[in-house]
């Protein structure tokens, strides 16, 4: 288990503390395990709805194989303001944390769970929380994902009809910004000009036409 050493009331938990003792553990090990578990069997794994090949999340087997995969927790039923104060910090902090080496930083991830947030209040809560902290992630080079049981209405984006961000437990998950989120931030000036700052001089050969439409001059 990692402590922030900025907070010490933040932690980061490792799988490797989930067969341990700890306060946390012993509270929230059955949504903690829970998650893991949805990660290993869905978000690494094909999906007959995805509409393209490979796994949900090209990131995740590496995140868990690799030791970068790490889980928090928010206790209570957090307002939106609660949510969005705890992010900023594991924000800072997913800042400062250091990879195994070899291990690309777009393989490390946090999910923040709100497990005692109550499935008919998570859609309200968690989507207002991404809302407002999406640019402020985004501008630092990283993306905050909103999930929860529902699933959220967002499509896929190779097929439509497919909503891909449903969770068993309500979570924000921090990663990384790659250059193939463009289509997640094209729809905001700010956030288009944040992804056309680290991204714009080698968009993925799929998305050079769609950037180029909104490239300013």
């Amino acid at each position: 288990m990692l402590t922030d050493h900025t907070d010490p009331s933040r932690v980061l938990i490792e799988l490797s503390d989930l067969d341990g003792d700890d306060e946390i553990v012993k509270l929230y090990g059955e949504p903690l395990r829970h998650i893991v578990t949805w990660a290993r069997t869905y978000l690494t794994r094909p999906h007959p709805e995805l509409g393209r090949k490979g796994p949900v999340c090209p990131y995740a087997q590496t995140s868990l194989d690799k030791g970068t995969f790490y889980l928090a927790v928010c206790r209570g039923e957090p307002t939106v303001a609660d949510l969005t104060g705890l992010l900023a910090g594991y924000r800072a902090w997913f800042q400062r944390l250091v990879s195994p080496e070899g291990v690309s930083p777009q393989f490390r991830t946090i999910l923040v769970l709100v497990p005692d947030l109550p499935d008919d209040e998570a859609a309200a809560v968690i989507d207002a929380a991404q809302l407002e902290l999406k640019t402020d992630y985004v501008r630092a080079g990283l993306m905050i994902g909103e999930f929860y049981p529902g699933p959220p209405p967002k499509a896929g984006l190779w097929n439509t009809d497919f909503r891909p961000l449903g969770s068993p437990v309500p979570l924000l998950a921090i990663r990384h910004m790659v250059a193939s989120d463009f289509p997640f931030l094209k729809d905001d000036p700010e956030q288009t000009a944040a992804y056309l700052e680290r991204f714009g001089d080698r968009p993925p050969a799929v998305l050079r036409e769609a950037i180029a439409a909104v490239r300013p001059g």
